[in-house]
């Protein structure tokens, strides 16, 4: 006679494992959780992906109108710097051109001496050799450094260039006009660095006033 199992259990009965149980729950679909289906967490509704659409193509828009605006802003910048650097180059030397232009007006002042001096010979060789050296001054400031003389005699007046040291009346103008010029002016690369000293005509109708 056969003894009874060590287990105490029949050679009938069988031992369900754990493990098996589990796998065999997960086959026939017990204690198993829900799972969203991809297509319905990726599909949308045509209206909102066209919307999203509209939102991202106007961003876009703005960030390329602010980098345009900032590509100007920063070509107007480096614009601004080369044109303030070459300002400061060329004007440089306006104080030493400017004590320069009185060493003209001496010259200026030499020639006219010579040429009323009574010793004709004499002062016609000196008046030359001066307004010589005066156009070489001259030529070597224009040429080199871009000063220049500009004429005001019989010129419309402006403030702007001429500085009026006295008036006349005078009945054939009808605008205030440089009679005399009394000091040269002088511009260095169009801007004026010395005012020329005038006379001014004036209408009858100015000057009465």
């Amino acid at each position: 006679m056969r003894g009874a199992p060590e287990n105490g259990l029949s050679p009938d009965e069988k031992v369900q494992d754990p493990a098996q149980d589990a796998g065999n729950s997960d086959v026939t679909g017990e204690n198993t959780q829900p799972v969203e289906s991809t297509e319905s967490v990726f599909q949308d509704s045509p209206m909102k992906v066209s919307l999203r659409i509209q939102e991202l193509e106007k961003v876009q828009a703005e960030l390329q109108d602010q980098y345009v605006r900032k590509a100007a802003d920063f070509d107007n910048y480096r614009k601004r710097m080369i044109r303030e650097k070459q300002e400061a180059i060329d004007f440089a030397n306006t104080l030493l051109l400017t004590d320069l232009v009185q060493i003209l007006d001496d010259f200026d002042r030499a020639i006219d001496a010579g040429v009323s001096s009574e010793d004709t010979a004499a002062a016609t060789a000196f008046a030359d050799g001066v307004v010589m050296i005066r156009k070489q001054l001259g030529s070597l400031l224009e040429t080199k450094y871009g000063m220049e003389y500009y004429p005001s005699k019989d010129q419309l007046f402006d403030p702007h260039v001429h500085e009026a040291i006295g008036t006349q009346p005078d009945p054939d103008i009808t605008e205030p006009t440089v009679a005399e010029e009394y000091l040269k002016g002088y511009k260095l690369k169009g801007r004026v660095i010395r005012l020329a000293k005038v006379m001014v005509k004036m209408p009858l109708e100015t000057a009465a006033e």
